[in-house]
């Protein structure tokens, strides 16, 4: 749904601050100013404050790196940590560490291997076969996308890799908007703005590269690799600045995580903790400040250093939680054939 133009007069006049503010002024409002109410649905249990949720992935990037930089070279990361709840210890999928097959299993909730049940996207490139994920899992394939789409939501998908177009084919009818450039970060953010700005989305998915793009061309924990991570931390900041802006920030839950880390100038071993390892933070209404996701989910295993299997009980928390977890907060039902998080019990909210 579109907003007034009141609102937006509105919203561009109140500028970016808050929490995602990269100028000295200081915050008009919080992600955890205050709750509202809406009606669980069959997945919700108990009512959840949260209407929409924005889901940012930032490809590549390894909790080494907001070590390494802390508050001052990532404020905007930081203070999602101390607003909300978070792990810098989740894993990727198992099978693989690279950027597509780990976007597919967060926004379908499935492993990697068709055999296994999981979408059978493999490979990482712009290929046109298999032309949909359907087609590489060998039969029907449901989203995070379709799920909300389907319960009369909107949609919007931002991309700065083209390869994120499977996708749009594999699931034409669920998206209200689209946006996909490749290796253009600032123009998905500023996009991710406007949307944010413009209209209400369920769901918005932004998926910037920069990291990933300078961690091959540099090597990870470079120069030019903590630079774009620097960089990323900004964009991510002026999307949380539009959502306070339009006044959401009570009714939206933001999710920041990755599809893998990475080590010199690769991230292809999916047996090395560099690669498999990557952050998890969660902030916004109802969401305790200062949490370890762990401790707030004890049905979940810290992993430590190792890589359970699927087989493993407890679970770790794995980025392809992400799509069932946008599903409960939005009292939706679990993702149709989904394996990671199906009985949506990754708790974001306070007990």
């Amino acid at each position: 749904m579109a907003r007034t133009p009141r609102m937006l007069t509105a919203a561009l006049t109140t500028g970016l601050l808050g929490l995602g503010a990269v100028a000295s002024a200081p915050a008009t409002a919080h992600l955890d100013a205050g709750l509202s109410t809406r009606l669980a649905g069959p997945g919700a249990g108990p009512s959840s404050p949260v209407r929409q949720v924005v889901v940012i992935s930032l490809d590549g990037l390894t909790p080494r790196a907001l070590t390494r930089l802390g508050r001052a070279g990532t404020p905007v990361l930081h203070r999602m940590m101390r607003k909300g709840a978070s792990t810098l210890n989740a894993r990727t999928a198992y099978e693989l560490t690279v950027t597509l097959p780990n976007h597919t299993s967060m926004v379908t909730g499935r492993r990697i291997a068709a055999a296994d049940g999981g979408h059978g996207v493999t490979w990482n490139d712009d290929r046109l076969r298999p032309a949909t994920v359907q087609e590489a899992a060998g039969g029907p394939v449901e989203s995070v996308f379709s799920a909300v789409h389907a319960a009369g939501l909107g949609t919007a998908l931002l991309s700065s890799k083209t390869k994120f177009t499977l996708w749009q084919r594999s699931w034409p009818a669920s998206f209200d908007y689209v946006k996909i450039r490749e290796e253009r970060d600032k123009a998905i953010a500023r996009s991710a703005v406007a949307d944010v700005l413009g209209f209400d989305r369920a769901l918005t998915f932004v998926h910037l590269g920069k990291t990933d793009k300078k961690g091959h061309a540099h090597g990870w924990m470079s120069p030019e690799y903590l630079a774009a991570v620097r960089d990323s931390d900004a964009r991510v900041g002026e999307i949380l600045a539009a959502i306070e802006t339009a006044g959401e920030s009570s009714e939206t839950l933001v999710v920041v995580t990755a599809d893998h880390g990475g080590v010199r100038r690769d991230h292809s071993d999916a047996s090395r903790l560099v690669n498999y390892r990557i952050p998890f933070l969660v902030v916004g209404p109802g969401v305790p400040a200062r949490t370890d996701l762990y401790a707030l989910n004890p049905t979940y295993l810290d992993p430590g250093r190792s890589r359970p299997t699927y087989d493993a009980s407890p679970q770790p928390i794995r980025n392809g939680a992400v799509a069932n977890l946008v599903t409960d907060v939005l009292g939706l039902a679990a993702v149709p054939g989904s394996q990671i998080d199906a009985a949506q019990d990754l708790e974001v909210f306070a007990p």
